[in-house]
């Protein structure tokens, strides 16, 4: 990438962007680069070559922008961090699931920072990576729907006129007449089961090849807490005589060595948390009905005081890398000699 924007600094959210991107992808190709030793259907393997390399190429380029500004680069995550040689830990359904949820993440991530992105260059680049990005899911879910493994939205009558809502019973949920789910609820119930199954399956897998108890700990708490958000969510549906989704948990391998370190996995899991921040903020946005609202804040306490907990150990352990920051005036000020 030519840069000819040397008279322009990067501002905070480009600089917070351009870091929270580099330092998930390496982690990425971490993860990617182990998912390769164990696969053996070809169509597989190739959408998770192609998105090795568009973490790579990602890397790289953000790497470069780096160089040109004087930002110091983000140790991220590092062939410290991964063991190519242990063994499969997850069936090779499960890396098209994998990808589904980070693609998501991605384009999630990307699309936030397009609109916020004053430099031209720094822009185009985050627009080419949603692309990217789109892409990539694209690919997944056509090799999901072929390969059978696809599980679309359930299915709901096509309305047979345009109607307006008359009374605010509409917003029940707890009491009196509760009215059926609508398409939207639909929707985001359905994609935030999806999310989840596959964030149960990486933590049943994490939990088995953690090395340190306190870490395991954190995984097995941390399914137990996605199951009961998939069992309420599923609930909502199946009191419509709506169908949910199966689990993946038997897509996960008996194996107990790791492939990854603990400061990586925890690392990741934090970012899937994160990531079910947006989701079930999106979902209370387009929400009708009280009880919906009040299951998605209990969920969204859950998960915050999850990944408080969760960051708390990378720091403990030193494994949280600083994000760029603002100057603490109070504290410069103390300092002065």
């Amino acid at each position: 990438m030519e840069n000819n924007y040397n008279h322009i600094r990067l501002t905070s959210a480009e600089m917070g962007k351009l870091w929270v991107t580099y330092t998930g992808n390496t982690m990425a190709k971490c993860v990617l680069r182990y998912y390769l030793q164990h696969i053996d259907d070809k169509d597989i393997k190739k959408v998770v070559k192609n998105a090795l390399n568009l973490s790579e190429k990602l890397v790289n380029k953000i790497k470069d922008i780096f160089i040109q500004e004087n930002f110091p680069i983000p140790i991220g995550f590092t062939d410290q961090d991964v063991n190519l040689g242990a063994p499969r830990l997850f069936s090779d359904e499960f890396y098209l699931h994998y990808l589904k949820y980070t693609s998501k993440a991605g384009m999630s991530i990307y699309s936030i920072a397009i609109p916020i992105m004053t430099r031209e260059d720094i822009r185009d680049f985050f627009i080419k990576m949603f692309n990217s990005a789109v892409n990539l899911l694209n690919e997944v879910n056509k090799i999901l729907i072929a390969k059978g493994y696809y599980e679309k939205s359930p299915q709901i009558p096509t309305p047979d006129k345009v109607d307006f809502i008359k009374k605010q019973k509409y917003l029940n949920g707890f009491f009196g007449d509760i009215r059926s789910l609508h398409a939207l609820e639909i929707s985001h119930l359905h994609d935030n089961i999806e999310n989840n199954v596959t964030s149960k399956c990486l933590l049943i897998g994490f939990s088995q090849v953690s090395q340190t108890e306190k870490v395991k700990k954190f995984f097995l708490r941390g399914k137990e807490l996605t199951n009961k958000h998939i069992e309420a969510s599923t609930q909502q549906l199946h009191k419509d005589n709506l169908p949910s989704l199966p689990l993946l948990d038997d897509l996960v391998s008996t194996s107990t060595y790791t492939p990854f370190s603990d400061k990586l996995m925890l690392w990741h899991k934090i970012d899937m948390f994160s990531m079910k921040i947006r989701s079930y903020a999106n979902a209370i946005s387009l929400n009708g009905r009280r009880d919906l609202g009040a299951m998605y804040v209990r969920f969204l306490k859950d998960i915050g005081l999850y990944v408080e907990d969760g960051t708390n150990i990378m720091i403990k352990n030193g494994w949280m890398e600083q994000p760029p920051e603002a100057v603490d005036r109070k504290e410069l000020a103390m300092n002065k000699e």
